[in-house]
């Protein structure tokens, strides 16, 4: 093999060899060596496994896994891109055979094996399929219609979207291009942050891929070849956010047990055969655990396995036996949630397109290899050395009625199928630069709920300030702590001035004063921050929403989407000012709040509550040894916490970058960790001090400043 492996100042691989299949195999070995410990963490979700060595508070997750079909929906869509691009294919293979040949060797370093017993396993060819769709499965966040059956159920139809809003298991980004007519060097620079909950180690990972085809740096999702969402090849760089676009379905089915142990499930056309199976889930320190799989026309049944007979069923309908009438019902009939996604019906994952981005050299290029993405579905920004510029959705979403999009829908109502062919996706012309951070926009035909404009309209304007953009100059964007979404509150603050105590009242002083920027120094952030989570648990508690605080009867892996606390935290600025609470009860409940905060200690700097608080596999002993936060759910440095119940940050930049199409090397990049996944390695942390402090660091490609490995 040609294979040959350098590593700049941060410990990030740069891969060189003789050709794209040697490549994609050195990918998988440095990934492994430098990251066994989550690859296989990635794995064994992906297959449903976790739950046999990280122990029974995985459960919930590997039921969903198994359920959901993800590991055969990996096999599907593989066995099917071996049919149709075989090419493709062979470069899939070469990828796992490099993890295969470095997990041994990566294993040995990682320590978490020994911690848990965990032997390292063998990827197949299909793996990194599954690791992309266990990544992405719950992306489009389909537990919000749930939630709005709920809502619907309990409050009334007319508040199904009260609380549209970016919830809190959504993951967005912030994104944006710069046409060269308005920066410095006179060619484009394309910059942003994708937010997702942050992991340790982050899911992120820095390289450089290089072969006589291409010559590529960028961002890579380990466990997957290639650079699928943020790369730049020297003559053309891309970059994706989350589209919000809905794209999964909840069908609400009609299942009855025949006597030979079978199943059947009611669709548009009556009883049709469905498939199931059982399977086991061996648990770490406990018995295993039994669940049936259960697979209908619509797709894999997700919630309700249990044969549970119904008086009534839905809208109504009885459910005692069909009469005859080929009706709702049956003996023994219960009623489960499937979910249908594109994947799963079309045995298609769109990772045909990831070689052809590697090679691209426009942003033409880029465009046609876009036109094969399947899923998440994003709005995707490029721009090359000629002057070419992208902004358009990729994705497959498909065409049905929009109650689809809202609700569960009746699986045996045809008008809730799916038509042949997906949904046109939507682009748009840059003029002097463009804005992506999930808001209601290009992609709002294909979407329900939107990410608030805060983020978006404030990187338009702070980018509308200049003609005169450079990569250091962009990189400041990413920093901004400007936090719009305070303003509703703080005018309800505005009009609390009768009947405070005078420690309330120096409270409202001191807030109506504060510059809206959530530093992390800052008190008057602290006060902000102490004051709304007074107000959002009182809204919270107010009997307009008694209904809504008993738990929703669906599975723990989907209670982020469904808890009544988060909700009103994320829905906030609507609940001030619309909703079922009385705006009497508005005014009382804030100034009940100014009250509380000023009854109790003063609030510290923001950034003393606000602190990171990273998944990992295996706790954190030391958890107070995470640091402080600036920024806020809606500032352009996003940093989420849950207000009311905690300010710890569990969702922020995965990484940030900024591509310069004038010199590659004037360009950056940072992940909140490092380069290694093995505690201990002087890279597996080095990266956090910039990335708390907003810097980059730099893109290196010119070899002789690289440090080659040896063996």
């Amino acid at each position: 093999m040609s294979i040959e492996v350098y590593r700049d100042a941060w410990g990030v691989p740069h891969l060189r060899a003789g050709d794209p299949d040697e490549l994609a195999f050195a990918q998988g070995r440095v990934t492994a060596r430098d990251r066994a410990w989550q690859l296989e963490v990635e794995r064994h979700r992906a297959q449903g496994t976790t739950a046999a060595f990280l122990g029974a508070a995985e459960l919930g997750w590997d039921v969903f896994a198994r359920r959901v079909r993800l590991a055969d929906t990996a096999r599907l869509c593989f066995a099917r891109l071996e049919r149709t691009d075989a090419p493709t294919a062979a470069w899939v293979r070469a990828y796992v055979d490099g993890v295969n040949d470095g997990l041994a060797e990566g294993a040995r370093r990682a320590p978490e094996f020994a911690e848990t017993g965990l032997a390292p396993g063998r990827w197949e060819p299909w793996t990194p399929l599954a690791v992309w769709l266990s990544t992405h499965i719950l992306f489009a966040g389909f537990p919000t219609k749930l939630w709005r059956e709920e809502v619907a159920r309990r409050l009334g139809e007319e508040w199904t979207e009260l609380f549209a809003t970016d919830g809190p298991g959504t993951a967005g980004s912030n994104g944006w291009v710069v046409a060269g007519e308005r920066t410095a060097s006179g060619a484009a620079l394309v910059a942003g942050d994708p937010h997702r909950f942050i992991e340790a180690p982050g899911v992120y990972q820095q390289i450089r891929l290089a072969c006589p085809a291409y010559d590529v740096v960028g961002l890579a999702v380990p466990g997957v070849p290639g650079l699928a969402h943020f790369g730049h090849t020297g003559p053309v760089a891309w970059a994706i956010t989350n589209a919000m676009a809905d794209y999964q379905d909840v069908y609400r089915e009609r299942l009855r047990r025949l006597p030979d142990g079978g199943v059947e499930a009611l669709g548009p056309e009556g009883w049709r055969p469905a498939t199931a199976h059982t399977e086991t889930i061996e648990v770490a320190g406990g018995e295993p655990v039994v669940i049936e799989a259960i697979e209908t026309d619509r797709g894999p049944v997700i919630v309700g396995t249990d044969e549970e007979p119904a008086a009534e069923g839905p809208e109504g309908v009885r459910t005692g036996g069909d009469g005859g009438d080929g009706g709702v019902g049956g003996v023994g009939g219960w009623e489960v949630l499937a979910l249908r996604y594109p994947p799963r019906v079309t045995g298609e994952l769109g990772f045909g397109v990831l070689p052809a981005l590697l090679r691209a050299r426009t942003v033409g290029d880029v465009d046609a290899a876009l036109d094969g993405w399947v899923e998440p579905v994003n709005v995707v920004q490029a721009a090359d050395t000629r002057g070419g510029l992208l902004h358009r959705v990729a994705g497959h979403v498909p065409v049905r009625d929009r109650l689809n999009s809202l609700r569960t829908v009746p699986a045996w109502d045809p008008a809730h199928a799916w038509a042949d062919a997906p949904a046109p996706l939507p682009r748009a012309e840059v003029r002097g630069h463009a804005v992506m951070a999930n808001a209601r926009g290009l992609a709002a035909p294909l979407g329900v709920e939107f990410a608030p404009p805060h983020r978006a309209d404030r990187i338009d304007a702070l980018l509308g300030a200049s003609a005169d953009w450079t990569p250091e100059a962009v990189t400041a964007v990413h920093r901004d702590t400007d936090n719009p979404s305070a303003a509703p509150l703080l005018a309800a603050v505005g009009r609390a001035e009768a009947g405070l105590s005078p420690a309330a009242s120096a409270v409202r002083e001191r807030l109506l004063a504060w510059d809206r920027r959530m530093d992390a120094e800052s008190t008057g952030a602290g006060l902000y921050a102490a004051v709304r989570g007074a107000v959002v648990r009182r809204l919270a508690g107010h009997e307009a929403f008694a209904a809504l605080r008993e738990p929703a009867p669906y599975p723990e892996v989907f209670r982020p989407w469904l808890a009544l606390g988060p909700r009103v935290a994320f829905a906030l600025e609507t609940l001030l000012t619309a909703g079922p609470v009385p705006a009497g009860d508005v005014d009382r409940i804030v100034r009940e709040a100014l009250e509380e905060v000023a009854a109790g200690e003063p609030p510290a700097a923001w950034g003393t509550t606000h602190r990171l608080a990273p998944w990992q596999a295996l706790p954190d002993p030391d958890d107070a040894r995470w640091p402080g936060l600036a920024g806020d759910h809606d500032c352009v440095l996003s940093t989420s916490s849950v207000p009311g119940w905690t300010d710890r940050s569990a969702r922020a930049s995965a990484a940030r970058y900024v591509w310069d199409l004038a010199d590659r090397e004037r360009s950056g990049w940072i992940v909140p960790f490092g380069a290694s996944g093995v505690p201990g390695d002087p890279h597996h942390q080095d990266q956090l001090p910039l990335w708390l402090r907003g810097e980059l660091a730099p893109v290196t490609t010119d070899w002789q400043y690289l440090t080659k490995e040896q063996g």
